[in-house]
């Protein structure tokens, strides 16, 4: 008889309960009865270490492709792309990083367990619900009919700024964000970026306000999906098991997250208005460019009838419905496709291409974060309350938030002050890096081409470190 092989990846439970440990002592005996835990821990900390360091990759690409232009047009011949120059390119491509680190990461569970044991733990391990989830409602939101109605909610809230950037600039990042609650954050974070790069970045905005946007998006974004309790992942991975419902995270949270979002985007706005005065003096390329009956897809379509945005909203909430089912997600996405074919008159072309990478970059974040839970679950289970916030705001910047709430579930026994510091925390600290939250790749996927070819990691961590701090004093003193 064959032996029986052990779980893979190995369960919290069965590690050994040595009683004084200390945490540092439980991490060393939890490698000792399992290598393969630092091995996991060395790759997954590889991949966080290239995604500081992409930019360099596309820097280099350009270099190497100036050079490889200049010598074939030297030596007379055509202009070809370069296979090293499309290489660092590739490298470069946030989006796969994960991905790319996840084959080392496969074949090391191969050579320590067996190739049976990798593609159980790919197949019937990891859950991709999230991905695909956000795959499906990214493409659903970015959507013409979705964005003219979204457009025209928030044209309604500009104009009683007199549409000026700055109006709207404000009502894009307040009130998507906390539309995020009703639409899933990830439809929030589609329609705003979309939103902002027409209204704002095509103005030209200096860089330092730039990456001041993308950081008070990103972390407005995070918070603003808690005033419900299915709209945010690292909400949805707690609610179920702790019994949260919507009444419960507006009184907790939610009015915590408006007044954090209100006061961080007022104080950026205050902050930058003598830029925002100027920019108002300024002409984009939509305003010059795009006919005025479609401003938001470029081109001219017939007006979109109201059955149409109402079937696309009809979608977007079959999606949110079954978000934990991804077959019928998929099922939902593939009729919809027929939809629009059906009504191209109008549609714009339906973007796949953006959902697909930030789709591969979540699938590969949580086939890491998979490997994660031994240090994890144990780091939280030793804190306190005001620790585990700010432990919780930390981890969150290296690892999607909805892993660090979803580990914190399996933690026995929390009380109901460490539950609410797990979430604060796992919120407040999503918009400190591009995988901290699972809509972060969609945001930088849609605003990227606006940072000079990649988005610098130290600049969003500075731009998001203020709204953070703010989120951070609203949840703990408020």
């Amino acid at each position: 008889m064959h032996e029986l092989a052990s779980p893979f990846p190995t369960p919290l439970g069965s590690y050994p309960a040595i009683a004084g440990q200390t945490l540092w002592q439980l991490l060393a005996t939890r490698i000792e009865a399992d290598p393969f835990n630092a091995v996991a821990t060395a790759i997954f900390v590889l991949a966080v270490s290239h995604t500081f360091v992409a930019a360099r990759f596309t820097a280099a690409s350009h270099h190497v492709q100036a050079r490889h232009d200049a010598a074939a047009a030297a030596a007379g011949r055509p202009l070809r792309p370069g296979v090293a120059a499309e290489l660092l390119h590739f490298l470069g491509e946030i989006e796969v990083v994960f991905a790319i680190w996840a084959l080392p990461l496969i074949g090391a569970i191969a050579a320590s367990r067996d190739w049976h044991t990798a593609v159980a733990y790919l197949n019937n391990t990891v859950s991709y619900a999230e991905p695909l989830f956000v795959l499906v409602i990214m493409a659903l939101a970015s959507t013409r009919p979705v964005l003219h109605l979204a457009e025209g909610i928030l044209q309604r809230l500009a104009q009683l700024g007199r549409g000026t950037p700055m109006a709207w600039w404000i009502t894009i990042l307040i009130v998507a964000p906390l539309l995020g609650s009703l639409i899933t954050e990830a439809a929030a974070m589609t329609i705003a970026a979309l939103l902002l790069a027409q209204k704002f970045f095509d103005r030209q905005p200096s860089l330092k306000l730039r990456y001041a946007t993308l950081g008070l998006l990103f972390v407005n974004v995070s918070i603003g999906g808690t005033l419900t309790h299915f709209a945010a992942p690292p909400v949805l991975m707690v609610a179920g098991p702790w019994g949260w419902d919507t009444p419960f995270m507006i009184n907790h949270f939610g009015w915590r997250a408006a007044t954090a979002i209100v006061v961080s985007t007022l104080g950026y706005a205050l902050l930058f208005r003598r830029e925002f005065a100027r920019l108002a003096t300024r002409l984009s390329p939509p305003d010059i460019e795009r006919p005025a009956e479609d401003a938001v897809v470029g081109y001219s379509l017939l007006p979109v009838p109201w059955w149409v945005t109402v079937a696309h909203l009809a979608f977007m909430a079959w999606s949110v419905a079954t978000l934990h089912y991804p077959a019928l997600v998929i099922g939902g996405f593939m009729f919809f496709l027929g939809f629009a074919k059906a009504t191209s008159a109008y549609q714009s072309a339906v973007d796949i291409k953006t959902p697909l990478l930030v789709g591969l970059f979540l699938a590969g974040l949580v086939v890491h974060g998979g490997l994660q839970a031994w240090w994890i679950a144990p780091v939280l289970a030793s804190l306190s309350e005001e620790p585990m916030f700010w432990s919780a705001t930390v981890l969150t910047a290296f690892n999607d938030n909805a892993l660090i709430t979803y580990l914190s579930t399996l933690v026995p026994n929390l009380s109901d002050g460490l539950k609410a510091a797990v979430v604060e925390g796992a919120v407040t600290g999503g918009g400190l890096t591009v995988i901290a939250n699972a809509p972060n790749p969609a945001g930088q996927a849609l605003l990227g081409r606006y940072f000079d070819g990649a988005i610098s990691p130290r600049g969003l961590l500075l731009a998001a470190a203020i709204p953070t701090l703010i989120a951070a004093a609203m949840f703990r003193w408020l």
